[in-house]
């Protein structure tokens, strides 16, 4: 069998409130240990043996609690002959403790829970609530904002350890939605519950971190929460599914009749984020003009983003009526993953600079999809140009496959263009070949952007942009002369070229 530890609760006040059972499990022990000595009940135990220097040294919560548990695993080990390791829990063991669920589901120790008074005992004798009958939800004020989203309350916040935490829960809320002439909503903190300095204090909303200085030991408690935490994507959410059920256009879409529109949605973000960056950088900041320019181009980029999400809530709505997944699940996902991928912030692993990032990035990306090939996951419905130039950057990572270097891509299309050159200017009969030189070409100049650190599909755009303004020009001046052509200084279309080694443009 496993070694065996019992957890006991100290209960959520001073030593008065401290069970016989508990102090007779700790001092009978071949080895006791406290998870924290900061606990009121913890002073009448004597000596014991506490994890505070965990608290000190680890960098998050999670990693605290993962060597509490590794250290009591190895003492259980160690004391297995002498009988049960015992490890004693502030408050009750199974009422936020993540180090006994943690030693619950470790197969390396078998646990024994002894039942313990919690804090949230008091906490509904000072509140005068039955929590079943009010329908109270326990949340974590460390995860208020995920853990009330779209929730009226009434809810008891619990762990509000610290100012900066209440400042979080305070802001959470946005009491600027509220309709005008309603009165500020309230809270009240519940702090040292139990003992002679406690303190149970109602307050406006906006108080919630100015009247004491919070810490382990204290609480919040939201009879009604105004403006749901979130309330703008619950809302949104809301609406999607009234639109599926409402519209006859909307209820006639499929994921597949969507994706044109994902697409051109995906493109006008872009559109404005390129707007966003021209006027941040036209020189114009400071002035009355630039200014505006640069706010209305933060509005079009919020407004596109809108679009964006909708799609995304669409396609969430779409799949929760199949019964296939929801929009829930859709942001648990990519957090979870998002978590995992960065494991130089959440976990152990050292990255002092982007490329180590990206680099562990891939590993854990190929490693989670059970990929065989760096090229798998690569959509082959990517713009041309934009496919080539990934594909060019995986090839370089696989021996064998390495793309010729910048000098021989140069001799490549110099050669290209020779046989272009050499062919008639119009045939009547198709040249077999040229498909596939072009290509080659386009590779080769794909590749060439990337040895010079050029997003071809940006230069590709950004051309075909400038010669969009070429046109508008010669219809501006055919619109000024009257005439059916564009003058002939602005025809035909040409290359202009500059100075050194510039790439040729269009002019």
């Amino acid at each position: 069998m496993p070694p065996r530890i019992v957890v006991v609760g100290l209960g959520p006040a001073g030593p008065d409130l401290l069970t016989a059972g508990a102090a007779e499990q700790l001092a009978g022990a071949p080895a006791a240990f406290l998870r924290t000595g900061r606990h009121p009940a913890a002073a009448g135990l004597g000596d014991l043996v506490t994890f505070d220097g965990h608290y000190q040294e680890a960098d998050t919560f999670e990693q605290v609690y993962a060597r509490i548990v590794d250290d009591l695993v190895a003492a259980a080990t160690a004391h297995d002959a002498d009988g049960a390791v015992v490890y004693g829990v502030p408050g009750s063991p199974l009422v936020a403790e993540r180090t006994v669920e943690l030693l619950r589901a470790d197969p390396r120790v078998q646990v024994t829970v002894v039942p313990a008074l919690s804090f949230l005992d008091l906490a509904w004798d000072r509140l005068g609530v039955d929590p079943l009958a009010a329908g109270v939800r326990l949340v974590d004020g460390g995860r208020f904002a995920e853990e009330a989203a779209g929730d009226r309350g009434p809810l008891l916040v619990a762990q509000c350890w610290s100012t900066d935490l209440l400042s979080e829960i305070k802001l959470a809320v946005d009491t600027d939605l509220l309709p005008a002439g309603s009165p500020p909503p309230t809270a009240t903190l519940l702090h040292h519950l139990g003992l002679p300095d406690e303190q149970v204090r109602t307050v406006d909303w906006a108080d919630l971190d100015r009247v004491l200085v919070p810490d382990h030991l204290t609480s919040v408690w939201v009879p009604s929460v105004a403006v749901p935490v979130a309330r703008d994507l619950v809302a949104l959410d809301d609406l999607v599914r009234r639109l599926r059920r409402d519209c006859p256009w909307d209820r006639e879409q499929t994921h597949a009749s969507l994706t044109r529109h994902l697409l051109e949605e995906s493109y006008e973000v872009i559109d404005a984020i390129d707007d966003l960056t021209q006027a941040e950088t036209a020189g114009g900041a400071g002035t009355t003009g630039g200014d505006e320019a640069v706010a209305d181009a933060v509005d079009h980029l919020e407004e596109e983003l809108g679009d964006l999400l909708f799609q995304v809530y669409f396609h969430s709505c779409l799949a929760a009526e199949e019964g296939r997944f929801t929009l829930a699940d859709v942001a648990r996902g990519v957090h979870d993953k998002l978590v995992a991928r960065h494991p130089h912030v959440f976990g152990d692993v050292v990255a002092d600079d982007a490329g180590t990032v990206l680099g562990n990035w891939e590993q854990i990306k190929k490693a989670e999809k059970g990929r065989a090939s760096v090229t798998d996951g690569i959509p082959a419905a990517l713009p041309a140009l934009a496919l080539a130039a990934k594909l060019a950057r995986k090839a370089d990572g696989v021996p064998g496959a390495t793309m010729p270097g910048a000098a021989e891509e140069r001799a490549l299309l110099a050669g290209l263009l020779d046989r272009l050159a050499a062919l008639p200017a119009v045939s009547d009969e198709p040249v077999q070949e040229l498909p596939a030189a072009l290509g080659d070409g386009l590779l080769a100049l794909a590749d060439l952007a990337r040895h010079h650190d050029v997003d071809p599909e940006d230069a590709l755009r950004a051309a075909a942009l400038r010669l969009r303004e070429r046109i508008r020009r010669a219809e501006a001046d055919t619109a000024d002369t009257g005439a059916d052509h564009p003058p002939a200084a602005t025809a035909p279309l040409k290359f202009a070229d500059h100075k050194g080694d510039l790439p040729r443009r269009w002019s």
